[in-house]
């Protein structure tokens, strides 16, 4: 079954390491990714651009609205994400907790709706 790994933070953690510790992180991120991706776990994944890039475009009474930033102010934002395969929500909460932004952050773990034509 696949799973989405979406992984929510402060973005101010970023902005607020220093160089070094940012270089660690990444570090410890290339690794996970590896090692997911060894494992055969890995189906895709990747880093978002800062929330301060965001578009949000809503429809509503059929005219488009279009409006810079995020949906919602949180205290998280989402700041990437892996889908994985996996067994089970065991496994794929495993392999969740072991995603480096997990120390401070969320990862939320979503099953994918598979829908067959």
């Amino acid at each position: 079954m696949q799973y989405l790994l979406m992984i929510y933070e402060p973005e101010k953690v970023w902005t607020e390491m220093t160089e070094d510790s940012r270089n660690k992180m990444f570090g410890e991120y290339m690794e996970f990714t590896k090692s997911v991706k060894a494992s055969g776990h890995f189906k895709a994944g990747d880093a978002l651009q800062p929330t301060a890039t965001a578009t949000t475009v809503r429809v509503r009474d059929g005219k488009t609205q279009v409006t810079d930033g995020p949906f919602a102010e949180t205290r998280e934002q989402l700041g990437g994400y892996y889908l994985i395969e996996a067994a089970n929500l065991d496994e794929a909460t495993k392999i969740a907790a072991r995603i480096p932004s997990a120390r401070f952050g969320s990862i939320e773990v979503r099953p994918i709706m598979v829908f067959n034509p």
